[in-house]
């Protein structure tokens, strides 16, 4: 099969975007430096991941839900959903054991995020497929079933060779998949996981962002770059590579808010127990509609102590409460320190 043309324009845009990117984990890395606790809340960072890539493709778990699905406690929900979550727990788990430009492995994590949900786990389809949507219109059609396996290996090995920043790469594989949709179910997880594989083979810390988090409470526009990289029958992944530009970095404007309070925590409260108010600030930082019970639930505290934390760092100015308790949300005060 030909090489892969190049199927997306570049935006004069990406640059500042990929250096503004840059900037960010170059601050990250001191801050993590400084604090001496490298890549902390790695758990809690994967779990806000695999919730989030289920919840795209509409499980309907709770985060608490999840959290205790990871933890071996039983859960009243769908066996399907549940199962989804501990395939997906254990995808990102193998991440280290994936190369991104083999065939082979992308098809063992397909078999690892669809064990027992899918007939065809771990295959390419052997069937048509089109993505349709709520009122029936059909708004793409895959390739044909039978040039699926030469499309993902001529996909794969142009990654492999390119010479695109990673960022870019990474998001141009992720929209390419999901544009060939080489699998009956999970071309959407598989795309994601994709993408992190590649960030994280450039820097580590990808391997534990929850990019996602910002993809889920942003799926509308998700869906609508993925349906403007192919608008009008022609291929140009330029608005997806855009929105996932702006996710990544939006990502980790929030991980570096959160590090750089904990950071000045660690300066100023020696000898106190700081742990627990930054894993607040970092789940309110991706979740900010969540409960007490339910941050106690994801951190296992008791919600007491949950509560606490949360009136204390609403007296330090920390944190506040937008609208009322049922049906509001937390939002983080941007401190002196991040400005």
């Amino acid at each position: 099969m030909m090489p892969l043309e190049k199927f997306f324009t570049e935006n004069p845009k990406w640059h500042e975007k990929i250096g503004t990117i840059h900037a960010l984990l170059e601050r990250i890395k001191i801050s993590e430096e400084q604090s001496g606790d490298l890549l902390f809340l790695r758990k809690p960072n994967r779990i806000l991941s695999v919730h989030a890539s289920t919840a795209i493709e509409g499980n309907q778990l709770t985060l608490s839900q999840v959290t205790d699905i990871i933890n071996g406690k039983p859960v009243l929900g769908s066996p399907k959903d549940i199962k989804e979550v501990q395939n997906a727990w254990r995808a990102y788990n193998e991440l280290p054991a994936y190369s991104p430009w083999s065939v082979d492995d992308l098809l063992r994590a397909h078999a690892h995020l669809t064990d027992t949900l899918l007939a065809e786990s771990g295959r390419f389809r052997p069937g048509e497929v089109a993505v349709v949507s709520g009122d029936g219109k059909v708004m793409h059609r895959g390739a044909p079933a039978k040039q699926v396996p030469a499309l993902v290996e001529q996909l794969l090995q142009w990654g492999k060779t390119s010479e695109a920043h990673p960022l870019i790469l990474s998001s141009a594989v992720h929209y390419r998949l999901e544009y060939i949709h080489p699998f009956l179910d999970g071309n959407g997880r598989i795309g994601r996981l994709w993408q992190t594989l590649i960030l994280s083979h450039w820097n580590p810390l990808f391997a534990w962002m929850p990019i996602e988090t910002l993809v889920h409470h942003s799926q509308a526009l998700y869906y609508l770059a993925l349906q403007d990289s192919h608008a009008d029958a022609k291929v140009d992944c330029c608005p997806f590579i855009s929105f996932m530009l702006d996710a990544i970095g939006n990502s980790l404007y929030k991980f570096l808010d959160v590090e750089t309070e904990r950071v000045t925590d660690v300066g100023v409260n020696v000898g106190v127990n700081v742990g627990v108010p930054h894993q607040i600030l970092a789940l309110l930082a991706n979740e900010p509609r969540l409960s007490a019970k339910e941050m106690a639930r994801f951190l296992q505290k008791t919600t007491r102590t949950i509560e606490r934390h949360l009136k204390a760092m609403r007296e330090q100015g920390r944190i506040q409460r937008i609208g009322s308790d049922k049906a509001g949300h937390w939002e983080i005060i941007k401190s002196r320190h991040n400005e």
